[in-house]
């Protein structure tokens, strides 16, 4: 999806927060005030937009993971769309401190929650007593809810998509420390040099956040489909070589042979 001025314009992009609450730090991303109001300035979102995609899109090439991060209720549906779409990790419910310094003992939750699926496919799940059964439920549903959107995260991810910075700022100090790029939207009561990638724009109305969203996610679609293209290319190429090395081989085969006629009339000569 291409992005257009009169796309972010419609989107409502442009509001920021009230005067009072701003970051100076924004500064540079801001356009005017106007009634108490501080508008972003569509021309650097569109720029900043870009660059974000950019990335997304190199990452993805190289067949690493983003994780969506918003836990903000206007974001949830969209993230938790966009991610299952693209089968990208997500948290919208809460950010666990310590979801990625700490990968490890989130993995063993992540085993546990495998444990019990399995437990609960099983008929001996059905002998146990009604009380044991309802604690284990509501254990998986728990489970299910933090942990649900990075089930199938085997590592640490490449890069983090934050809606809200400010909101989820733990996932943000989390990814700093690992020094795991983040592309995130700022509004103007946020810190734009916290983050590698800022989009600054409206991170509480939905259609803003909607069409950001859109756009990170089909850069991912695209990088997605580029990693694909790439890969069977290759393997197109391997066959297209070993093809061609058979075929010289044979080649090379059919020049050695030499009829047994000749072999006989050489010997016979050597004889006489």
């Amino acid at each position: 999806m291409q992005v257009e001025y009169k796309d972010l314009l419609d989107a409502g992009v442009h509001f920021g927060h009230l005067t009072r609450k701003w970051d100076p730090r924004m500064a540079p991303y801001i356009f005017m005030e106007k009634n108490g109001i501080h508008l972003i300035d569509i021309n650097k979102t569109l720029v900043c937009l870009q660059e974000a995609t950019n990335a997304v899109r190199s990452i993805v090439r190289s067949g690493k993971k983003i994780m969506f991060v918003a836990t903000k209720k206007q974001a949830k549906d969209i993230v938790t769309k966009e991610a299952q779409r693209l089968k990208m990790p997500f948290v919208t419910d809460r950010w666990l401190g310590g979801m990625l310094t700490n990968f490890a003992t989130v993995r063993k939750s992540l085993k546990k929650m495998s444990s019990i699926d399995k437990l609960m496919k099983e008929d001996t799940f059905q002998n146990l007593a009604k009380r044991e059964r309802l604690t284990i439920t509501r254990e998986r549903e728990k489970l299910e809810r933090l942990l649900g959107g990075i089930a199938d995260l085997s590592k640490l991810p490449a890069a983090l998509f934050v809606v809200d910075i400010k909101k989820e700022n733990i996932a943000v100090l989390e990814a700093q420390r690992l020094g795991i790029p983040i592309i995130g939207m700022v509004d103007t009561n946020s810190n734009p040099n916290e983050v590698d990638f800022p989009i600054p724009a409206n991170d509480d109305a939905f259609k803003s956040i909607y069409l950001i969203t859109k756009a990170v996610a089909d850069a991912i679609e695209e990088g997605m489909s580029e990693r694909k293209r790439e890969k069977d290319d290759q393997k197109l190429q391997e066959e297209e070589d070993a093809k061609r090395a058979l075929d010289m081989g044979e080649e090379s085969e059919e020049e050695v042979i030499v009829p047994v006629a000749q072999l006989d009339d050489a010997e016979d000569k050597d004889e006489a």
